[in-house]
């Protein structure tokens, strides 16, 4: 069978046509993300009604990458670092584009954060700032129309803020140091804290805080506590009492829809093969039906307006562009606005199947296969390795596993032991096993691929970024007889060095991965018999490895020392570092310049198709 012709890279990674849309708290307005007529992609505003968006910033560099309506929807906020640095400043532009932008925080190596927005309060919006110490962010007011900042909380090893209906700090997350986690809040913001709810360490990953209802009285609340998933309880912060609102046997849940102004849930999101919306107020289930109908794919509602006469959902299936509609709640009509990316639109895109195994101790391990159309079986395969590694891949349309299909390749995405998503005792399963038994699921994930008769075992490449090109790496070093090469970006090659240099204002969270991964001060011989820096001389795979030079998350160290055992040993390898890239590329030329790299390399050594570009 024919396959279909080549997608251009510049269509799969260039800038989306529109992205991220948020409608205003009086629902008259919409914003969204866009490139300007340099490609920078930058905050479009306007009357949705009439489609007339007009950019109102200005960025000429990595651009903006997500934004907020103040709440009175007089200003547009949005956080902004320097080439990846992640000191992000909070900006706020004007809806109308008549004023220029403001930096609200303009401190210097100081990282800002937004918290809560209130349209019930809208002179002044809840930030962190790490202004005092840069391990720890405190809660402040800010005022964006003057700048004013008034102090709210002091951080006190917290890990999360939770504010009420008046914008109060009423409640946080704290990390212990055991592993252990508790819910803290109080009465009012001069008040002592006082726990709510506490979990030992094999729950504190769960727990997780959405937020108080109106009155303050009743906190939403994910936690895993007495159960193997997480579930949405609604504590009573006088009397302590929890209920629980809604529990899936297997899956986590993982959001909630909260009416505009009661803040009472209304619907949960539980990430199964794909994303299912529970409705649990039975006013909403006409809603939901016209949403199902109106056009194919999973349903996520973006925002309601104040009046919750309107609704911004999003539409997204795994062979199409995302697609963006308002729901005219009154009369059950649906108005579509916009594809994110339209050059799409004729173009033969893969289908997305999950799948399942058993690994090789048992556990049942859940993924993605995107399967190149019309292409004849064995295939060259892709792993795909996601980061974090705390999180999980997802059903849908995305960039990566679309360009490797049309290139002719298997892609196999692996939601490993240690993702998100299945419950603890799944997530936990990870716990000390980078290098380990992580990197046996996805070894099997290929072993099961090949049994089926879908992959050709003697052409398969090992790809991913962050914790993903860490698993390329370690397969490399460790099993280098079943990969034909590697692609890693931003990639730990030396646990301990990694860890080590964890940015500091990560606060109790480096304490969180030491515990999950391994300790440098006291488990040196354990980290390094799980590093591939320390068994470089073992890679005889060629490597592609990419680097952001302003990374401070994985350092620039950490593929740099790899590059050089790689070529003390004579292994062939390309590196490409980006001065202007922090943990990932975010800049239009630098990621397509990646990505033209990679396919290169894939074609080279898996003999797939490659754009001559």
């Amino acid at each position: 069978m024919t396959q279909p012709p080549l997608i251009p890279r510049a269509v799969l990674f260039g800038n989306p046509d529109r992205m991220s849309p948020s409608l205003s708290p009086c629902g008259r307005f919409l914003a969204h993300l866009a490139p300007d007529g340099r490609g920078v992609l930058n905050v479009h505003a306007g009357p949705w009604r009439e489609r007339d968006f007009r950019p109102v910033t200005a960025d000429t560099g990595r651009g903006v990458r997500a934004f907020a309506w103040s709440g009175d929807g007089r200003g547009l906020l949005y956080v902004q670092d320097r080439d990846g640095d992640e000191n992000t400043h909070l900006y706020v532009a004007d809806p109308a584009g008549r004023e220029p932008v403001r930096d609200l925080t303009p401190y210097e190596g100081v990282q800002a954060r937004i918290v809560a927005i209130d349209p019930r309060f809208p002179d002044r919006v809840l930030i962190g700032l790490n202004l005092r110490d840069r391990s720890r962010h405190d809660a402040y007011r800010l005022d964006p129309a003057t700048g004013k900042l008034e102090l709210a909380a002091r951080d006190e090893g917290f890990t999360r803020w939770v504010a009420d209906d008046r914008l109060r700090v009423r409640g946080a997350v704290r990390a212990e140091e055991d592993g252990s986690a508790v819910l803290l809040v109080r009465a009012e913001e001069d008040a002592p804290w006082r726990v709510l709810h506490r979990v030992g360490q094999e729950d504190a990953p769960a727990l997780r805080p959405f937020g108080f209802t109106t009155g303050g009285r009743h906190l939403l609340l994910f936690s895993s506590l007495g159960s193997d998933t997480a579930r949405l309880l609604r504590l009573d912060t006088v009397t302590g009492e929890s209920e629980v609102l809604y529990e899936d046997p297997q899956y986590d849940i993982e959001g909630v829809g909260v009416h505009p102004v009661t803040g009472l849930p209304q619907f949960v999101l539980v990430r199964r093969e794909r994303n299912d919306i529970e409705v649990l107020d039975p006013s909403l289930a006409a809603d939901f039906e016209v949403l199902r109908a109106a056009a194919r794919g999973d349903v996520t509602v973006l925002g309601r307006d104040l009046a919750d006469r309107h609704w911004l959902v999003q539409h997204n299936a795994d062979d199409r562009p995302a697609g963006y509609r308002v729901l005219h709640r009154e009369t059950g009509r649906t108005d579509f606005l916009f594809s994110h990316l339209p050059a799409l639109d004729g173009h033969r895109l893969a289908r997305v199947e999950p799948f399942s195994f058993r690994a090789r101790d048992g556990l049942r391990v859940h993924g993605y296969l995107t399967f190149p159309p019309g292409a004849d079986r064995p295939l060259p395969a892709v792993l795909c390795v996601h980061g974090g590694p705390w999180t999980r891949d997802l059903w849908g349309y995305r960039s990566e596993a679309q360009w490797l299909a049309n290139r002719g390749y298997l892609c196999v995405q692996v939601n490993f032991r240690g993702s998100t998503g299945y419950g603890k005792r799944f997530t936990n399963a990870g716990d000390r096993e980078w290098g380990g038994r992580m990197q046996d699921d996805l070894q099997d994930a290929v072993r099961h691929t090949v049994a089926l008769g879908h992959t050709d075992p003697d052409r398969v490449a090992v790809y991913g970024g962050s914790y993903g090109g860490y698993a390329a790496l370690v397969a490399a070093a460790f099993t280098p007889d079943d990969y034909r090469c590697a692609v890693a970006v931003a990639a730990p090659s030396s646990l301990t060095t990694f860890i080590e240099s964890v940015p500091v204002t990560w606060g109790p969270m480096a304490a969180m991965l030491r515990r999950r991964v391994g300790s440098p001060e006291t488990e040196r011989d354990f980290l390094r018999s799980r590093s591939p820096l320390s068994v470089a001389d073992r890679i005889r795979v060629p490597l592609l490895i990419g680097q952001g030079a302003r990374d401070p998350r994985v350092r620039s160290e950490e593929s740099e020392q790899l590059v050089a055992a790689l070529r003390r040993n004579g292994v062939p390898h390309e590196y490409l570092l980006f001065p202007d890239e922090g943990h990932g590329f975010v800049r239009p030329r630098n990621r397509l310049a990646f990505y033209a790299a990679a396919e290169r390399f894939l074609a080279r050594h898996l003999g797939g198709r490659y754009e001559e570009v």
